[in-house]
């Protein structure tokens, strides 16, 4: 037995051996082949930190892939439902909005299914349930359900004043109007105020905004998400040039023009209802605003410019504009809502969650 001293204080020992058979080990561990093996491992640990980070782009890459084609399937799956019913009838005629509700409500309840199956191929890992992630939960429901609207109702001050003052009553013939019970029984069977102010609001904000947010969030961030996900919104609603150009009811340049306006008013629409479901995790509050607004429609600013009481009016279109900003982060805040889930999903830093 000899022992052979290596650089870096190793001892190695040396035994010396007459016999050699077929697949015997060498019985001399030579240094230069102990550092050999050294630098080899040490390089192994260099490049592997590397090769992970490789990975983990690929699958954010793909993950970000899978995304957009998630979306673009539930955009094209909700415009393409209100086509798969052949007829020359305009959209407004009562068979027509009965078909096309009935087709937007199979397509909601089929987003949670698109929804799990992006989980499932991203590979993303989620603690909460898909209803959850997609703003349907019962923590912090009742301050959903009303901060929001109230927040909503406080920008549209100045269009409400509007109409107060145009009400031979005043605001107590407004109110009255609002709470007649007979007023409530007739929209609840017209058609028309059925799929603008129930199924509209909650189909498309379930679709374009429950569904479509949690998978945009682990992609874009919560921030950009919230001006990504209008757009798919935006883009669903220039489907309508199809109807106008079939029914010849404009000029093709009027017809561009009107959805040009629609899409801005859209796509800024929805990035306000997006942030409202990444601030409070709820699918409720987007929905009622969505309703709300489709109820007053766009503010008539030139109208307001032209009235008697013109001075009245712009001071209240102002004070709403302003109190909307100064309200719209405290009575969006979590304190309100508790955990948001689909706040889980975003990548640090989360500004907006």
């Amino acid at each position: 037995m000899h022992k052979l001293p290596v650089p870096g204080g190793l001892v190695v020992r040396i035994r010396r051996s007459h016999r050699r058979g077929p697949g015997s080990i060498p019985a001399v561990a030579h240094p230069r082949n102990l550092l050999k093996c050294r630098l080899q491992t040490f390089t192994f640990a260099m490049l592997e930190p590397e090769h992970d980070l490789i990975n983990q782009e690929e699958h954010a890459h793909t993950r970000c892939w899978m995304c957009v084609l998630s979306c673009l399937l539930l955009a094209c799956l909700y415009v393409g439902s209100l086509y798969v019913w052949r007829s020359n009838l305009p959209r407004d005629h009562p068979s027509v909005i009965k078909r096309r509700c009935a087709s937007v409500l199979l397509v909601s309840a089929l987003s949670p299914a698109v929804v799990k199956a992006w989980i499932y191929w991203a590979d993303v890992r989620v603690d909460v349930s898909v209803w959850a992630l997609m703003g349907v939960r019962l923590e912090g429901f009742i301050p959903a359900a009303i901060f929001p609207l109230l927040l909503t109702m406080v920008f549209y001050f100045g269009p409400l004043v509007h109409s107060a003052l145009d009400n031979p009553k005043g605001f107590t013939g407004e109110l009255q109007s609002a709470l007649d019970v007979q007023s409530w029984r007739l929209c609840v069977r017209d058609a028309m105020w059925l799929r603008n102010q129930v199924v509209a609001p909650v189909t498309e904000e379930l679709v374009f905004r429950g569904a479509m947010l949690p998978m945009l969030v682990p992609c874009t961030g919560p921030t950009a998400a919230i001006f990504m996900a209008p757009l798919f919104f935006g883009v669903a609603h220039l489907h309508h040039i199809i109807e106008q150009r079939r029914l010849h009811k404009d000029s093709m340049s009027v017809i561009l023009l009107v959805a040009g306006m629609q899409f801005l008013y859209t796509a800024v629409f929805g990035a306000f209802t997006a942030f409202i479901f990444m601030r409070t995790g709820h699918v409720v509050g987007p929905v009622l605003c969505h309703s709300f607004c489709n109820s007053q429609g766009l503010p008539d600013v030139s109208s307001a410019l032209q009235h008697p009481e013109r001075s009245t009016l712009l001071f209240s279109y102002l004070m709403g504009v302003l109190l909307f900003l100064v309200l719209l982060f405290p009575l969006t805040d979590h304190f309100f809502y508790g955990a948001i889930p689909v706040c889980s999903l975003a990548p640090p830093p989360a500004s907006v969650c």
